[in-house]
């Protein structure tokens, strides 16, 4: 069977990272099996649609690399892709539930419907519509009438319906503990039941994979399925994602917006590995693999439900190891300067800066740490902190005479300065720990800083002179 999975975000605010992990595991279940994985926006929220949301979604997507075979930018043989482009089809096929006996027009007023519910409320039990009872041809005869109406559906009062989830044993919901939920609105909107269900089966979805937070949805949807008369899809809902205290991601606890991980200099790999073992682990126990690894040896039914945990401090973790053991030296140098070009930085993508970049690779995480840590290499207005002006206080008799040997050493490299300072230490009988460390506040103004011959033959020779001899003075 091709597989044909989808997600359907809704165009409401930042792209959430739980958008991204769905549409991970979404887009993986469709690569492997050659199937198509689909991308479509349910935009009938009118109240809380944001204009520029849909776009935002789309270059979260492109970002990470998840790129649908269809969705309103491609454009597929399925479309619209846009619910709200699809308006009139859910009205059909309200009616013809209504039709079949499985749906009903309601008439019921905003304060009648608050009544039943407070009195269904009291007496324990699920809201009865009265309008369920009425004669369907009067009903319609109301509706044709110009009367306001609803479309509910028309719940059986026995039996049960059963979710058969992939990740799950059987989850049996008691029919008469469900509402009669609105299909369609009465200015013509549909709800989420309604449309989603139709747009899965018109667009062929075998698969729904999606957050767990729908299973309490899914037998209003399957009874849809049953209505008319269409094959259920294959159901499997993720563990949500997690703060520390187990409690669902939320802004409030965690950056939730994929934008902000850009923003912050995070790697799109870095962010698929870390979301793939979201709930997931790999069969042989490693941490670091990239999309075409994942699309090859992962299992729907692997997948755990132990509530994943959304560690920013993990993730933190994953993208340094992208930086230092997975991309090439040259290959973060370009993408770090293309992600500073974005910051409106104007430095160039010259030799000096790629030294920088390797010497800082190992003491950064994410790209935005960079500049924050490196400003003694672009400027001689770097700042000397309390530390290392102390530092610099207690080696006032020493640094003239280190400026003066690093002034004459006939090669500037990192062997040579290293061979300097021992050769003074054992000079002057003083360990490394009293001669390096403040040279290294005098040139960087800080104690913490790359290895410090290193950082000399990056600064290079001239500019290491003039700054002790200016932190002398």
């Amino acid at each position: 069977m091709s597989v044909v999975t989808r997600i359907a975000p809704s165009p409401t605010g930042d792209p959430h990272v739980g958008t991204a992990y769905i549409g991970l595991f979404n887009s993986t279940l469709a690569r492997q099996s050659g199937g198509t994985f689909i991308l479509r926006i349910e935009d009938t929220d009118r109240g809380r649609y944001v204009a520029d949301s849909e776009t935002r979604i789309f270059r979260m997507m492109q970002w990470l690399g998840l790129t649908p075979d269809q969705s309103p930018l491609q454009g597929g043989p399925n479309g619209p892709y846009r619910q709200s482009e699809r308006f009139d089809l859910y009205g059909d096929y309200a009616r013809q539930l209504v039709a079949s006996g499985h749906a009903y027009y309601a008439f019921e007023t905003p304060e009648e419907l608050t009544t039943l519910r407070e009195a269904a409320q009291a007496g324990g039990h699920v809201i009865h519509v009265p309008s369920r009872d009425l004669d369907p041809q009067a009903a319609q005869a109301r509706v044709d009438a110009g009367e306001a109406a609803v479309i509910r559906l028309k719940v059986p009062r026995d039996g049960e319906t059963v979710v058969n989830d992939t990740l799950r044993d059987p989850i049996h919901f008691q029919n008469r503990e469900i509402d009669d939920k609105v299909l369609l609105k009465a200015d013509g909107f549909p709800t989420y039941h309604l449309a989603n269900v139709v747009d899965d089966r018109l667009m062929g979805v075998t698969h729904v994979v999606r957050a767990e937070e729908w299973i309490t949805s899914t037998p209003i949807h399957i009874l849809l399925y049953r209505a008319f008369s269409w094959p259920e899809p294959v159901w499997a809902h993720m563990p949500l994602l997690r703060n520390a205290d187990k409690s669902k991601i939320s802004k409030r606890k965690n950056p939730t917006s994929v934008e902000w991980y850009q923003q912050q200099g995070f790697l799109p790999e870095a962010m698929l590995n870390f979301l793939a073992t979201m709930g997931w682990t790999h069969p042989d126990g490693r941490e670091l693999f990239d999309l075409a690894e994942f699309e090859r040896v992962f299992r729907l039914e692997d997948v755990t439900l132990g509530g994943p945990v959304f560690s920013l401090d993990k993730l933190r973790w994953y993208n340094g190891k992208y930086l230092r053991e997975v991309l090439s030296e040259d290959d973060v140098a370009r993408r770090l300067h293309a992600f500073l070009q974005g910051q409106k930085s104007e430095l160039p993508l010259d030799d000096y800066f790629r030294a920088v970049t390797r010497l800082m690779t190992p003491r950064m995480e994410v790209f935005s740490e960079f500049l924050e840590k490196t400003g003694y290499f672009w400027s001689e207005e770097y700042a000397v902190n309390e530390k290392a002006q102390a530092a610099i206080d207690g080696a006032r008799d020493l640094l003239p005479e280190l400026a003066a040997r690093l002034k004459n050493l006939p090669t500037f490299d990192a062997d040579s300065i290293k061979a300097m300072f021992h050769a003074y230490a054992e000079e002057k009988g003083l360990k490394l720990g009293k001669v390096m460390p403040p040279v290294r506040a005098a040139v960087a103004g800080t104690m913490e800083s790359p290895d410090l011959p290193e950082l000399l033959a990056t600064l290079g020779q001239e500019r290491v002179v003039s700054r002790l001899a200016r932190a002398v003075q």
